[in-house]
């Protein structure tokens, strides 16, 4: 299961050396503004999904996707989020 999640970041880390021509992965990690405005509709789609009963696990997926773009195009490495969350455990 975590390996689909690691091939996202793989992915991702992969388009950002080589890059593919109308990739909709290397617009979301090039264009900060737009992956910031993806990730907060795909967050409202989820929500209003999940209020309306709707289609929360396509909702759900689309929420992950973009947040993992986010990340990598903002530098976040998702390695240093995994050390906070370990951190954090009691």
């Amino acid at each position: 299961m975590l390996n689909v999640l690691e091939d996202l970041f793989n992915l991702a880390r992969a388009r950002k050396t080589n890059p593919i021509e109308g990739s909709y992965t290397n617009k979301l990690l090039k264009d900060k503004n737009f992956s910031k405005e993806k990730i907060l509709e795909e967050i409202n789609e989820l929500i209003e999904s999940v209020d309306k009963n709707g289609n929360k696990i396509h909702e759900a997926a689309d929420v992950l996707y973009h947040l993992i773009m986010y990340l990598e195009s903002n530098e976040i490495k998702i390695e240093d989020v995994m050390t906070e969350l370990k951190k954090r455990k009691k």
